[in-house]
């Protein structure tokens, strides 16, 4: 009987923050362009602002808890902290694992992996990822 062995642990790649990120700041661009209307209007400005904060800290909440951990046995994406979920393939019913890559994941070193039914999406150093499933 194998231990089971970690090979690799990492967070999907933080460019999955860049949209979240776009809309926190639009909507504090908008929560302080209210403050200086004129009256109701400023009312609307901490609430844009505190939802904007609200966006980034779920982002960054989800993106520190989302992990792709890749053992000797198995490959398992990790999702969560009150109600953790994991979705995983065993390495040994693996027939191949492919790695997609846009123009953009390629410049910034990120990429899907599709390993059997798991899709992971933003991996960091994907071809790294294959090479170590193989």
């Amino acid at each position: 009987m194998s231990r089971e062995r970690i090979r690799y642990d990492a967070r999907r790649h933080s460019v999955v923050l860049t949209r979240p990120f776009l809309r926190a700041v639009l909507l504090a661009l908008a929560g302080a362009l209210a403050l200086g209307l004129p009256w109701p209007a400023p009312l609307l400005g901490p609430l844009l602002i505190g939802a904007a904060g609200a966006i980034a800290f779920r982002a960054v909440w989800r993106w520190d808890r989302t992990r792709l951990v890749i053992t000797t046995d198995r490959i398992v994406l990790v999702e969560g902290v009150t109600r953790k979920r994991a979705a995983g393939v065993r390495l040994e019913r693996l027939q191949g694992v492919e790695v997609e890559q846009s123009v953009p994941g390629r410049l910034f070193g990120y990429g899907t992996v599709v390993a059997g039914a798991l899709r992971v999406d933003y991996v960091t150093e994907p071809h790294r990822v294959a090479e170590l499933v193989h």
